[in-house]
């Protein structure tokens, strides 16, 4: 069963949160971080993305970006930025989105429960990415970046969640400039806290990583560096928990993540549609863009026209893997007709979150930066799950999730 605790939350002051919350540091470039924060000295990008207060062309693997991230955050408590909660809290964090609403709760999660698979996970991590965290991680002490975790819904808990937001005022409450409503309350209380850690002991078998893979192996292996180092006092000691989130999972959605590919190898537009119809049904659907409305259908943005593709039967499998449309995809089109092999490595190929829509496809294909693009339908959080209990890793780029947690709101301090 899933093993979370309360944590005393740094966190800024509520007249500041605004100013403080960023989006995750992996999402944005340094460039983009930069701007985001011109203006802002209370921007967390100077915590997360550090090389932003550095010299232009800095690398931003050097020890110095580590030190400049751990010296403003000392600034930011130094100053009153941020502070830290005198007694260990729970914090729920509800986030609206178009209309969509979906709550969370933060809180510290099992380095034991990631390790023995009590939490799963779904997708590789790469060393590199894995190393840059652990830097960041050991230069600030503190986890900064927020781990995104699903289960399947307990009424319990909902009603609990629930019944806390109705009967106290937030802590935080505030639309970002994206026009995404960010609220979080405290929850405090000796009792509540004590009925949210057995809620989750005795209800909660598994929780599913859906978003921050790479965040949560850094935790891990800062973990494992520091027992075998013997710094660790307890077994309650914040360096044996992460940063998590973790939302029921009827309310979340994933968004599609689509493809585009640079060349047609060597395929004229007219042998690729012919040779596309041994494996689909293809329908040219005109100059509208059209989302695909259902599993194994596709749609393909090529020469000025958007075409309906369905896969036929007998091109996919029915575990859990082989019937993914992004498996699909890539065994019958992008592999079999495009050569691209390995996803992951070829540079052919790029990959554009749902979040942009169909326009941001036509638009790279139509500006002759891309020849073709591909729309997917999204991956169903069910897909997720039981991808992560068989043990097996989802294709890459197969998951976009929004909307997207704020890095700043409340860090852990190890």
């Amino acid at each position: 069963m899933a093993i979370i605790r309360p944590f005393k939350g740094l966190r800024p002051e509520a007249g500041l949160a605004a100013r403080v919350a960023a989006k995750p540091y992996d999402v944005l470039s340094s460039a983009e971080a930069k701007v985001a924060a011109a203006g802002n000295p209370y921007a967390y990008y100077h915590v997360s993305k550090s090389e932003i207060d550095l010299p232009d062309g800095t690398d931003i693997h050097s020890q110095a970006v580590y030190d400049k991230a751990a010296e403003n955050l000392q600034r930011f408590v130094k100053e009153g930025v941020l502070f830290q909660d005198e007694q260990p809290c729970y914090y729920i964090y509800k986030l609206v989105m178009d209309g969509r609403a979906q709550t969370g709760l933060v809180c510290a999660s099992s380095v034991a429960d990631y390790n023995n698979g009590i939490i799963k996970k779904h997708e590789f991590t790469r060393p590199e990415k894995e190393q840059d965290r652990i830097n960041h991680i050991k230069a600030t002490r503190a986890q900064t970046g927020n781990v995104f975790l699903a289960y399947t819904d307990v009424p319990e808990l909902n009603v609990l969640i629930d019944h806390w937001q109705q009967q106290h005022a937030p802590a935080y409450d505030f639309t970002a400039d994206d026009g995404i409503q960010h609220t979080v309350w405290v929850v405090s209380d000796p009792a509540a806290v004590k009925q949210i850690t057995s809620l989750f002991a005795e209800k909660v078998p598994h929780t599913y990583i859906a978003d921050g893979h790479h965040r949560a192996a850094s935790a891990s292996l800062v973990q494992k560096e520091f027992a075998e180092k013997q710094l660790i006092k307890s077994g309650e000691d914040p360096v044996n928990f992460f940063l998590t989130t973790i939302f029921p999972a009827s309310q979340l959605a994933i968004l599609d993540y689509n493809r585009l590919v640079k060349d047609l190898n060597g395929h004229s537009a007219a042998d690729l549609l012919s040779r596309l119809e041994y494996d689909f049904t293809v329908e040219n659907v005109g100059h509208v863009p059209q989302k695909p409305a259902m599993l194994h259908e596709f749609s393909m943005y090529l020469e000025g026209n958007w075409y309906r593709l369905v896969a036929r039967e007998g091109t996919y499998t029915t575990d859990p893997i082989g019937i993914l449309d992004v498996t699909i995809l890539q065994h019958n089109v992008l592999d079999k007709l495009l050569g691209i092999q390995d996803p992951r490595t070829d540079k052919r190929i790029d990959f554009v979150g749902g979040i942009r829509g169909l326009e941001e496809l036509a638009r790279r294909v139509d500006s002759g930066e891309m020849k073709v693009a591909f729309a997917l339908y999204p991956v169903t959080i069910q897909q997720l799950f039981d991808i992560a209990d068989s043990g097996n890793v989802m294709p890459p780029k197969s998951t976009w999730f929004e909307p997207k947690l704020r890095d700043g709101l409340i860090t852990q301090t190890i």
